[in-house]
């Protein structure tokens, strides 16, 4: 019966979208489309899933696998063995393939930052375990993974520095010897700064900052990835997110819009907004308002919200490299349990059971239209 509902479910799919042509091939004059991917679309298991990604998309990201926790979860030890699968169906379907993330202060095992006692390690050790960790985990894909969001979410929304484990050990400069030691594993690669709440002008000014400074030592940054968690009433201003686009391009750097969802429920505090996924809240009725479904007039604002997006990112087409979705169907989005565990959202661009939302034709509207 499985395996029935499976095939059933992929002609639907393909009927759907027989009319429309794809998201990839209606913007590959102007940017890749991307889309992230867990271990069941990884492995084959998600057999929708290879479909859709095979028909739309032409560049993955992991959700997961490569991020420091699940690929080195212990030390001396790696499993290699998702991302290795990851990688092969990236080239085995000629897709633009990014890694995400080496460096960050989260998904981050305590042991990295630890000594046998549990006290803080020293400056080297832990230069140490940031090298040797990028080396073996780059140095794997060498020539095979394309870009690479090297460090992620390391300046606050005023632009300062995060108090990161990585920052109170080793200093500012640790930002430096990633990026250092990512273009010595693999020189050909692209590497990325990636980083949430980048319309804001404060957190906007600190990544001017941050990318200056590398620039003027002669390091190796070829791209911003500005995270679009976005929501249907932020950012407020659109041109804000041009200015961060604008200002980051005047550097001489790529754009990428990485991580791109837009939730449609209310935020338990208004001083939540972005990506801190540090913080967990409980579940409240009122904080949960679409548990049965998504009603069409919120589908349409949804779309409307998703054609703005896309209006803006098209517009700065010469600037933008990229623009990847954070997940495929709105049941895979870690917006389903952050920062409330078990509400039900829908921020993408297809539902729960693969099907196209209006938001989905929203985008392909404007890409039409643009041509």
């Amino acid at each position: 019966m499985k395996k029935l509902s499976i095939i059933l479910i992929s002609l639907l799919l393909v009927f759907s979208c027989a009319k429309e042509p794809s998201l990839w091939k209606a913007y590959e004059d102007a940017f890749y489309i991307g889309v992230a991917l867990n271990r069941d679309q990884i492995s084959g298991k998600d057999r929708v899933a290879l479909d859709i990604l095979k028909e739309h998309f032409n560049s993955i990201t992991p959700e997961n696998i490569l991020k420091w926790s699940e690929v080195h979860p212990v030390p001396d030890s790696f499993n290699f063995s998702p991302a290795d699968a990851f990688v092969r169906l990236g080239e085995e379907n000629n897709m633009f393939i990014v890694g995400h993330t080496l460096v960050w202060h989260y998904q981050t095992p305590q042991w990295v930052f630890k000594d046998d006692n549990g006290n803080p390690v020293s400056k080297d050790v832990l230069i140490k375990r940031m090298k040797d960790h990028i080396f073996k985990v780059v140095g794997r894909y060498k020539g095979r993974i394309h870009g690479w969001d090297v460090v992620n979410e390391a300046i606050n929304d005023d632009g300062s520095y995060r108090q990161s484990p990585w920052l109170k050990i080793i200093g500012e400069e640790y930002i430096e010897l990633a990026f250092e030691f990512a273009h010595e594993a693999d020189p050909d690669a692209e590497l990325y700064y990636n980083d949430f709440n980048m319309w804001k002008p404060g957190k906007r000014e600190g990544v001017i900052r941050l990318l200056k400074r590398l620039q003027s030592k002669g390091i190796q940054i070829d791209g911003i990835g500005m995270q679009g968690h976005w929501g249907l009433d932020y950012p407020e201003i659109l041109e804000d997110i041009e200015a961060s686009i604008k200002a980051f391009s005047d550097l001489g750097v790529k754009i990428m819009i990485t991580e791109l969802d837009v939730t449609v429920l209310p935020f338990p505090d208004p001083e939540l907004i972005g990506a801190d996924i540090t913080k967990v809240y409980d579940l409240r009725a009122e904080l949960n308002p679409y548990a049965e479904g998504l009603p069409d007039s919120m589908q349409k604002i949804l779309a409307d919200r998703y054609r703005e997006f896309f209006e803006v990112f098209l517009k700065h087409k010469d600037k933008i490299s990229r623009v990847t979705l954070w997940g495929m169907q709105d049941g895979q989005s870690f917006r389903n349990f952050w920062p409330i565990r078990g509400r039900a959202d829908y921020p993408l661009l297809f539902d729960r059971n693969y099907m196209p939302k209006p938001a989905f034709y929203a985008v392909l509207e404007v890409a039409k239209i643009n041509k």
